[in-house]
């Protein structure tokens, strides 16, 4: 429910039947307010019935919201800056603030940690100016350039929040899934020995409580939106997939360079694994901390995910852009190799 004294927002949602969308879209009505939901209808149709759904793609005609107000509109799913343009112009006059989901991708240089939100933001290579498909290379620059063009359509009016990664029930990328239904499978369970290395990640429920809260404080400016709020390594968190998810696994660290060796990739076949320090997982959240961002424990979100695993009857998601996560095949492949190569060194 909203704070007592105040009123119930109207509030757009680009987005919002799927992970980071829905989540948003499941706090807002649960803090009182009235949602209008634009997307294609192609992804849980059926969700919030207690919502206004408006069907249309930002990639063809939005005329259908000229003449309509809103208090605030959250744009989810932003990821081509000419589109970008297309609805932050045309809803200039129509809403008083501007939520943009960004990303810490959207920064330069990400090799040094505590990147703030003054840091540098990526640039187009030169000749690439024009370019809209959504790559891995891409991806970055896209999204600062999208901020850029919603700056200007709402200067002093807009609130940049850069996540980094998102985790928790209903995401489709399954990446940080793949532990806890790694785990509930339970037997000898392959991770990269990289135990100290720092993890980032935050809750999407918690991401959406927090930036409906903001709209309603009338919160503009930029801030990176990662967790937790102590400092997190993936043998920490491993320990606490297993814990809450297969406690009768086992864990057989495996040398990193053996695995990169072998082809295996870092963060797609082995998620949340990235060798070497780098800046990525160890953003500077003081101000999104400051300003009120809270964290569930990572337990909750371990047992939470597992259950929707369980709903979808063990089957773990992976989006169509991303490598599948290791087959059980080719960890019992790798494990076998392993294990020999340790016997034939004694």
């Amino acid at each position: 429910m909203t704070e007592p004294g105040s009123s119930p927002l109207r509030l757009l949602l680009l987005g919002g039947t799927r992970f980071v969308g829905r989540h948003l879209a499941a706090a807002a009505l649960a803090r009182g307010h009235t949602l209008t939901l634009v997307h294609r209808g192609l992804t849980n149709p059926g969700l919030f019935p207690e919502a206004e759904h408006l069907l249309g793609d930002r990639g063809g005609d939005l005329s259908f919201l000229a003449g309509r107000r809103w208090d605030a509109v959250i744009d989810v799913n932003g990821y081509v800056p000419r589109l970008v343009s297309a609805s932050a112009t045309l809803l200039a006059g129509a809403v008083e603030r501007y939520v943009f989901i960004s990303t810490i991708s959207a920064y330069a240089d990400l090799s040094d940690p505590g990147a703030t939100e003054e840091a540098p933001l990526a640039q187009p290579p030169a000749g690439a100016e024009e370019t809209e498909e959504v790559t891995g290379e891409t991806y970055g620059w896209l999204k600062a350039l999208c901020e850029r063009e919603v700056a200007a359509a709402f200067p002093g009016r807009s609130l940049i929040v850069r996540p980094g990664l998102l985790v928790g029930p209903e995401d489709h990328t399954g990446r940080f899934a793949y532990w806890p239904w790694r785990f509930a499978r339970g037997g000898e369970v392959l991770a990269p020995d990289a135990p100290d290395s720092a993890v980032q990640l935050l809750d999407a429920r918690d991401l959406g409580e927090w930036i409906v809260r903001q709209v309603e404080s009338g919160v503009t400016g930029v801030y990176n939106a990662t967790g937790p709020e102590l400092p997190l390594t993936l043998g920490g968190l491993l320990s606490t997939a297993r814990e809450f998810a297969g406690p009768a696994a086992t864990i057989t660290w495996v040398d990193p360079d053996f695995l990169l060796a072998r082809g295996v990739s870092p963060w797609s076949e082995l998620p949340l694994w990235l060798p070497g320090e780098t800046g990525f997982n160890r953003i500077n959240n003081r101000r999104a901390r400051a300003a009120g961002l809270t964290f569930r424990p990572l337990a909750e979100t371990v047992r939470d995910t597992l259950r929707w695993l369980e709903s979808l009857d063990g089957v773990l998601p992976v989006s169509a852009d991303r490598s599948l996560q290791l087959t059980p095949e080719r960890e019992a492949e790798l494990l076998r190799e392993w294990h020999g190569l340790k016997i034939a060194s004694c």
